[in-house]
């Protein structure tokens, strides 16, 4: 069996919520490697790990800024919360939004587009020097329609267009701007909120999908079942799978009564034309970011020559 850490056990139980044995012989059975031990978990029916959010682990703002068929998400990162309510980085992170909006996604040449007689990496310096904390342009995604919007929403706001989740929807209609705005906007508040892990099932990754085939398969075979009825367990898990992961199968927050994709269709007799949903994007700050955790106790001993 392999040495399995303390700090490893830690980070799958982190990861799974399972309980620290449970994970230790996770870790045993599967030589150390994380991911193989969360399917592991998940086959023994000890972990609803697929379901769980990546931790926050880094400070900054999420900034989006909209207009009309086209939106910006970009994150900017600092070292400590503080800094994200100082009126000079806030107003850095909107400045980048709307550079990202002229200039497209890529943060290579976000950082090189010019903003008066410099660059926006040279005004990323000039805040790390006033300020006194190491900052950095992450990433940054755009959506844009022919016709229709593009709505979004902001959770954990500190002033407009920043906060600590962002997210844009792209909504392909020629019908009427401004219920589709309002539709929009709820679209985005159930991304935030419901976290959808890909628009439709036909967008999943393939290897994703194969290994959740594999999770569902490996589990209905170890409590015996035959391999006519494993398939049928499959094939209807995958269902549930679909429902739980993929925008337009999920239950609509506002009514779960139905799905985002019925709540589409129900609303383009007012609105005037048919409605679909191309895209959507959602930042979660620090969203797979691990931080760096000091021991408090320890550095205070150290401190006082006792450690």
């Amino acid at each position: 069996m392999a040495n399995i850490s303390a700090s490893l056990v830690k980070e799958l139980r982190d990861k799974t919520g399972a309980g620290m044995m449970d994970c230790k012989s996770a870790l045993g059975e599967t030589a150390g490697d994380i991911e193989a031990a969360v399917d592991w978990l998940r086959k023994k029916g000890l972990s609803k790990a697929a379901k769980k959010a990546g931790r926050v682990a880094a400070e900054g703002l999420i900034g989006v800024v909209l207009d009309g068929t086209k939106g910006v998400v970009v994150e900017v990162n600092s070292e400590t919360d503080f800094v994200a309510r100082n009126e000079q980085f806030q107003g850095l992170v909107k400045m980048i939004a709307q550079v990202a909006l002229k200039t497209g996604a890529d943060v290579e040449a976000i950082n090189a587009a010019k903003v008066g007689d410099n660059t926006v990496a040279d005004a990323i310096q000039a805040a790390i020097a006033t300020i006194g904390e190491n900052m950095t342009l992450r990433r940054a995604a755009l959506l844009s329609v022919s016709q229709g919007v593009v709505a979004s929403y902001v959770h954990s706001a500190v002033t407009d267009g920043l906060g600590k989740i962002g997210v844009i929807v792209a909504l392909e209609s020629t019908g009427k701007t401004d219920e589709l705005a309002a539709f929009g906007r709820q679209v985005a508040m159930h991304v935030a909120a419901a976290n959808p892990q890909a628009l439709e099932s036909a967008s999943i990754d393939p290897a994703i999908l194969e290994r959740e085939k594999a999770v569902l398969g490996d589990k209905a075979k170890a409590a015996g079942k035959p391999a006519n009825v494993v398939e049928k367990i499959v094939e209807s898990g995958l269902k549930t799978y679909f429902k739980e992961v993929c925008l337009v199968e999920q239950a609509f927050i506002h009514d779960p009564s139905k799905s985002v994709a019925q709540a589409a269709k129900e609303l383009e007799g007012k609105v005037g034309a048919p409605i679909k949903i191309t895209g959507f994007v959602r930042y979660a700050l620090g969203e797979g970011i691990e931080r760096n955790e000091s021991d408090f106790a320890a550095e205070v001993a150290a401190a006082a020559g006792q450690g």
